[in-house]
C-alpha cells in the first residue's frame, strides 16, 4: 500500500510530462499573427511613462545646454573674463597680453576688446606675480584661467617645480580651494628648431600635466597663428565655472568713482560700473562690496554697451571715452520692498522678565534696600549679597567688601580689579592655564607641611617639587590640557566656571544655559535647511520671473551704492588700479550675524602657529570678514566638541566665529597679517560647513595629582588641590589615571590639600591621577567686521 508516501513526479520534468503539457509555454501561429509589430514597439502601461518621463529629462537637458551656450556665446553675453597668470617670475606677461590683444582688435585701449572675426568679446586681466590678494580676486571673477610657463631653459630639468616657483604653487593650491574654472596652459619661449621645439613641449607638458585637471590642455603660444587657433578654439569651449559662483549675481567693476554725500560729510555715495554676470540684480538687494562691506542701493543706471560686438554706424565706441555712454534706464529702489541692512540684533534688557512689578512690590523692595545698607555686618571677602542671605550671623563690620568682584568665579588679584571685563580687554586675554602661571598674589600664602609625615615645604620647594615630577612625567603631547592648581586662590573659586562631566559623550549639557551677551546681538534659525531651501527658490524665482526692479544679467550697469565711508570708497578708489572690485548681490538674510562653522586645515607652507581667538582674515566666496575663531574638534558621535588651543598642522578642525550669514556650500581662504610684510600670508584653507549657534564647544583642563602612598586600590594623592576645603568641592567629579583606572575621592588628608582616592584597580606608584574639568567657550566678537574698516 502506497498511502501518504505516493511518488509524486515534478511537472518540469519532461520525461514524466505530457506531450501536450511540454509545449503549453509557446505560442501558436494563431497568436503570433495576431501579435502585429506596432504593438510590439509601442510601450504600455508604466513602462510607456517611464519612457516618456527619460524623454522629456533628455529635451530639457538638451535645451539647458542649447541656452547656456548660447548664453555664452551670443552677442548680448558679458565679455569672457580671461585671466593670464604666469607660473613663475621669469614670465613675461606683458608680451603675451599685446600679442592677444593685437589678434583681437589690434588695439588696447579698453580691457574688454570685441572681436567680429571671432565674435568673441574678452577681458584679459594679468595677474602681479607675487601679489597674492590680487591674484585670488582675479581668480574669483575668472571664466578662465590661463597658466603661462617658461620652456626657455627646459632642456636642463624635467620637473615641475622647475617651471613652477613657491608663488605658484601656493597660488595653485588656494586656486584649487576656491574653484578651478575653465584652465589651459600657454608654453611660451620655445626654440625655433622644430625637433627641440617639440621635445621641449612635450616635456614641459609630461612636467606640469599632474598639476592641473585632466581635461586641462596644453598649448604653444609664441607665434599669432598658435593663438589664433587657440583662439578659435576658445570660442567654441563650454567653460565650466565653480558652482558657488552662481548663486549671487556680481559685477566686477571696470570703473570706480565716488560722490561726496550732501547730508553726511563722513559717507559717500559709491558708484561701480561694469558687466553683471549669472543672475539677475535687483535695486531692492543688497550688495557686498569686496573688503568693505555691506549696502543698500540708491540707485542703478542700465547704460548702453561700451563694446558692442557689431560695430555701429557713428563709429565704434571702442575708440571713445568708457565713461561718457548713454544711460538707457535708472532703476530705484522701493521703501517698501527694499531689504533692510539689518546686521546686529537689537537686545531687549526686558525680554527675560516674567512679569511686571508692581508699585507696592516696588517700594517695598526700595525699603528692604536701604535696611540691609544701614545694617553692618562682617562677611568673607568675596561673599555676594545671594550668599549673605543665607547668614544668620551678626556683624560690626560694614559689608560694602561683599560686593561679589567676580561673578564669573574668577577672582584671582585684588590688584586686577576689572578683570571681569577681560572679554572687552586684548591685553587681559589669557587662558585659564596662563591666568593661574602669570598673576601672583601680594601676600604670601602660609604653606605648612604637606607631607603626611609632617614635612615642612617652602613655597618655593613645593613648585620645585611639582617642575621635577613635571619633568619625570614629560607626557605632556600626550594631554596638552593639564594645568597647575594656584597656591594664591583657592580651586573652587579659580574653576568656579568648569563643572565634571561623567561623560563627555552621553552627559547633556543645556546650549541655552548662560550665554554671553554676544548671543543677544546674533541670529538663529529654527529651521536652517528649510530656510536655506525656502531663500534659493525665491532667488530663483526672481531669476525667471520677469520684475520691473531688476536689470538682466549681461548687462552693463552702473552701481550706486549709497552710505559707505568716506574712507573705505577712497581706498577701494585707490585698490581698483590694481586689483578688481567685486560687488556681489546678497541673498535673504546674508547680511545678519550669527555663529558660522568652518571645516579648515592648516596650509602646508604656513609654519606658524595660528592660536584661537587670533584675528584673521576670512575670505568666504566673494565676502570677506575680519574675524576672531575659535577652533574645535568634530566628533560625529556626540553634541559637544573639545576646543583646541592651536590649528594643528596636517589635521581638519572647525573654525567658529561671529560673520554675516553665508549658505553653504562655499570655499574659504583663511589670510593673517604679518608684521613682517606688509601682504597677508595663506594660513589656512577650508569651507563653510553650517551656521549653528548652540553648537557646545567645551574647553577642558587637567588637575593632575600625584600618588604618596598607595595600598591596592587606596592611595593617598597630592599637589591636585592645597587646601581641604577644595578636596570637598570637587569631591563629586570622577578622577582617572593615565594608565585607565578610574575612581573617586573618598575624603580630604590634612590641612594642604592632600587626599585619600578609592580606585577601580590596583594602582600603579608612577601612575599619575587626573581630572577632567569643562567648560564652555564662544568666538570672540571682533573689533571690525571687514578689511577695509581697519
Amino acid at each position: 500500500m502506497a498511502g501518504a508516501r505516493v511518488q509524486v513526479n515534478k511537472a518540469h520534468k519532461t520525461r514524466f510530462a505530457s506531450k501536450s503539457s511540454r509545449n503549453i509555454h509557446k505560442t501558436s501561429l494563431q497568436q503570433k499573427n495576431k501579435i502585429s509589430k506596432s504593438d510590439r514597439n509601442v510601450a504600455k502601461g508604466a513602462r510607456n511613462a517611464r519612457m516618456q518621463r527619460n524623454k522629456m529629462i533628455r529635451e530639457q537637458k538638451r535645451a539647458a545646454l542649447l541656452k547656456e551656450k548660447r548664453a555664452s556665446s551670443a552677442s548680448t553675453s558679458p565679455p569672457r573674463v580671461i585671466v593670464l597668470f604666469g607660473l613663475s617670475a621669469s614670465v613675461n606677461l606683458n608680451s603675451l597680453s599685446e600679442d592677444i590683444f593685437s589678434l583681437l582688435s589690434g588695439e588696447t585701449v579698453f580691457p574688454t576688446v570685441a572681436s567680429p572675426e571671432y565674435k568673441l568679446r574678452t577681458t584679459v586681466l594679468k595677474a602681479p606675480h607675487g601679489d597674492l590678494l590680487s591674484c585670488m580676486e582675479m581668480a574669483k571673477v575668472a571664466d578662465l584661467i590661463a597658466f603661462v610657463a617658461s620652456a626657455s631653459s627646459s632642456c636642463e630639468e624635467s620637473n615641475s617645480s622647475y617651471y613652477v616657483d613657491s608663488f605658484g604653487k601656493q597660488c595653485l593650491s588656494v586656486f584649487r580651494v576656491l574653484g578651478l574654472p575653465s584652465t589651459v596652459v600657454f608654453i611660451r619661449d620655445l626654440p625655433n628648431d622644430l625637433k627641440r621645439r617639440h621635445d621641449a613641449k612635450k616635456t614641459c607638458t609630461s612636467s606640469l600635466a599632474s598639476e592641473f585637471p585632466e581635461d586641462c590642455k596644453f598649448y604653444p603660444a609664441d607665434t599669432k597663428d598658435e593663438l589664433h587657433k587657440f583662439m578659435w578654439l576658445f570660442k567654441e569651449q563650454r567653460l565650466t565655472v565653480p558652482h558657488w559662483r552662481d548663486k549671487h549675481p556680481y559685477l566686477m567693476a571696470q570703473k570706480v568713482d565716488m560722490v561726496a554725500d550732501g547730508c553726511h560729510a563722513e559717507k559717500s555715495t559709491l558708484l561701480l560700473t561694469g558687466y553683471l554676470r549669472t543672475r539677475n540684480l535687483s535695486v531692492n538687494q543688497l550688495v557686498h562690496v569686496s573688503g568693505a562691506g555691506d549696502f543698500q542701493l540708491c540707485k542703478i543706471e542700465l547704460l548702453e554697451d561700451p563694446c558692442p560686438l557689431k560695430a555701429r554706424k557713428d563709429g565704434d565706441l571702442m575708440d571713445a571715452d568708457v565713461h561718457d555712454v548713454q544711460v538707457v534706464r535708472s532703476l530705484v529702489p522701493d521703501p517698501m520692498k527694499q531689504e533692510p541692512l539689518l546686521v546686529e540684533n537689537v537686545p531687549d534688557p526686558l525680554a527675560g522678565e516674567q512679569t511686571w512689578p508692581t508699585e507696592t512690590e516696588m517700594a517695598e523692595a526700595d525699603r528692604n534696600q536701604q535696611e540691609k545698607r544701614l545694617k553692618k555686618r562682617t562677611l568673607p571677602r568675596g561673599t555676594s549679597e545671594y550668599q549673605a542671605a543665607w547668614i544668620v550671623d551678626d556683624s560690626d563690620v560694614d559689608d560694602s567688601d561683599s560686593d561679589d568682584d567676580a561673578d564669573d568665579g574668577m577672582v584671582l588679584d585684588r590688584n586686577v580689579s576689572d578683570f571681569v571685563g577681560q572679554e572687552c580687554n586684548d591685553n587681559l586675554d589669557l587662558d585659564d592655564d596662563q591666568a593661574s602661571l602669570q598673576l601672583e598674589s601680594d601676600e604670601e600664602t602660609e604653606v605648612g607641611s604637606v607631607a603626611m609625615e609632617g614635612e615642612n615645604f617652602t613655597k618655593e620647594q613645593i613648585e620645585d617639587e611639582i617642575r621635577k615630577i613635571k619633568e619625570a612625567h614629560a607626557e605632556d603631547e600626550e594631554f596638552p590640557d593639564e594645568v597647575d592648581t594656584p597656591f594664591d586662590v583657592p580651586a573652587r573659586k579659580r574653576f568656579a566656571k568648569f563643572r565634571g562631566l561623567k561623560s563627555f559623550r552621553t552627559s547633556s549639557w543645556d546650549p541655552k544655559e548662560s550665554l554671553p551677551p554676544e548671543y543677544a546681538k546674533i541670529f538663529a534659525f529654527d529651521n536652517f535647511t528649510r530656510t536655506q531651501k525656502h531663500v534659493l527658490a525665491k532667488a530663483l524665482d526672481t531669476e525667471q520671473g520677469d520684475f520691473d526692479d531688476c536689470i538682466p544679467a549681461s548687462s552693463y550697469a552702473r552701481l550706486h551704492i549709497k552710505e559707505v565711508p568716506t574712507g573705505v570708497a577712497s581706498k577701494l578708489c585707490m585698490l581698483a588700479k590694481t586689483i578688481p572690485i567685486i560687488a556681489c548681490g546678497l541673498l535673504q538674510h546674508e547680511s545678519k550675524v550669527s555663529v558660522l562653522h568652518f571645516s579648515v586645515r592648516k596650509h602646508d607652507t604656513y609654519t606658524a602657529p595660528i592660536k584661537s581667538k587670533e584675528e584673521l582674515i576670512f575670505h568666504v566666496g566673494f565676502r570677506q570678514f575680519v574675524c576672531r575663531p575659535i577652533f574645535s574638534t568634530d566628533n560625529i558621535s556626540s553634541d559637544k566638541h573639545k576646543m583646541e588651543r592651536f590649528l594643528h598642522a596636517g589635521q581638519f578642525s572647525v573654525a567658529s566665529i561671529y560673520a554675516p550669514i553665508s549658505f553653504p556650500p562655499l570655499p574659504l581662504i583663511v589670510l593673517k597679517s604679518e608684521p613682517t610684510s606688509a601682504s597677508p600670508s595663506v594660513a589656512a584653507v577650508g569651507s563653510l560647513r553650517s551656521i549653528d549657534p548652540d553648537r557646545i564647544i567645551l574647553k577642558r583642563i587637567i588637575l593632575t595629582g600625584y600618588p604618596q602612598r598607595v595600598s591596592k586600590k587606596k592611595a593617598t594623592v597630592k599637589y591636585m588641590f592645597h587646601n581641604p576645603e577644595d578636596v570637598r568641592w570637587f569631591k563629586p567629579v570622577e578622577v582617572w589615571t593615565k594608565c585607565g583606572r578610574r575612581g573617586r575621592i573618598k575624603e580630604p588628608l590634612g590641612t594642604h590639600g592632600a587626599m585619600k582616592c578609592i580606585l577601580n584597580g590596583v594602582l600603579q606608584q608612577h601612575d599619575t591621577l587626573c581630572m577632567s574639568l569643562y567648560k564652555r567657550m564662544y568666538p570672540k566678537w571682533p573689533q571690525h567686521w571687514f578689511p577695509l574698516d581697519a
